[in-house]
């Protein structure tokens, strides 16, 4: 069985509480993404469905990247450089992050031993 390497980005959302005694972050979902702009629609799709529940602060900083932010990403991306998009709505931090890696192929159950 030949397999290779395949190129793509792993990418995260999480949450963390600003409010005191701060926790660790909590991890709301993580995806495997095959190229840069499937990695950053990820990012994008989250937060237009997030962002009329956020507040006035939070809902600018989601349509600053959407607007402003989202091209850069993708550049950084492309140059397989690591992103992280945060907003804050009230106590509470949502991060996504998304790293380029290499993913590695599974063995086939199909495989004879």
């Amino acid at each position: 069985m030949t397999s290779t390497l395949r190129r793509g980005y792993w990418c995260v959302c999480s949450t963390d509480s600003l409010r005191w005694p701060r926790g660790g972050p909590a991890l709301l979902a993580a995806i495997d993404a095959y190229s840069a702009s499937q990695a950053d629609r990820w990012v994008a799709v989250a937060l237009r469905t997030i962002s009329p529940a956020l507040d006035a602060a939070a809902s600018d900083e989601a349509w600053t990247w959407l607007h402003a932010g989202r091209l850069e990403t993708r550049r950084s991306l492309l140059r397989r450089e690591p992103c992280t998009v945060t907003i804050t709505h009230a106590q509470t931090r949502i991060t996504w992050t998304i790293h380029p890696v290499l993913f590695l192929p599974l063995a086939s159950r199909q495989a004879p031993e």
